[in-house]
């Protein structure tokens, strides 16, 4: 019962947009669903380091020291401002002949993109240090055992989901294809909301 709450509640959580999502979108639907896949990776990886820390108490040290905290907070909302800006001075990058269009990043950018967007963000540490000790239980074995069970679901359902995200954002390439307007408008709602994301991260 327990687990389907988990697994549940990382299902409510991956539908709500956010940094992540909208990274692993704009990706793949600029470069392809490959790039789209390596991103996915790199927040993968990304959430299992949060899912380590957290289990090394990381997250305990962030409260008590919220210096720090807001050093990495400020430090991954500037890192958002900086992809964004990115985004919105990107000439078009997907014309109608793919063959042609110039080489606009290579599968580890588009890796390195997703590690360092959900790495920045301590709020995901956070998250994980205060949901997977709600589901772990001392009388029901091993704690270490039971933390790391619950992180490889936490990171596998986050990786399907993306996943998800990148085929739809390949599907949403061929609409853009081609159209240099539809490319340009596309690369500005994209980046205004990671800037608004960043807001919110530094507020």
């Amino acid at each position: 019962m327990e687990l389907g709450l988990f697994i549940g509640a990382l299902a409510i959580v991956y539908l709500v947009p956010g940094p992540d999502m909208l990274l692993v979108l704009h990706t793949s639907s600029t470069l392809g669903r490959g790039h789209g896949l390596a991103t996915a990776i790199g927040l993968a990886i990304a959430r299992g380091v949060h899912v380590a820390l957290a289990g090394l108490g990381l997250a305990a040290l962030f409260i008590a020291a919220p210096w720090l905290f807001d050093a990495v907070r400020y430090v991954g909302a500037a890192y958002l401002v900086w992809l964004a800006l990115q985004l919105i001075r990107a000439r078009s990058s997907a014309p109608a002949n793919q063959q042609e269009a110039p080489l606009q990043g290579s599968y580890y950018m588009a890796w390195r993109r997703g590690l360092l967007t959900n790495l920045l963000n301590p709020k995901s540490l956070l998250f994980c240090s205060v949901l997977l000790p709600q589901f772990v239980h001392s009388e029901q074995g091993s704690v270490a055992l039971q933390f790391t069970l619950l992180g490889a679901m936490l990171v596998s359902v986050g990786l399907i989901y993306d996943t998800l995200y990148a085929c739809a954002g390949a599907k949403m390439q061929r609409w853009f294809a081609g159209n240099k307007t539809k490319q340009k408008i596309q690369n500005w709602v994209f980046g205004t909301l990671l800037i608004g994301f960043a807001l919110r991260l530094a507020s």
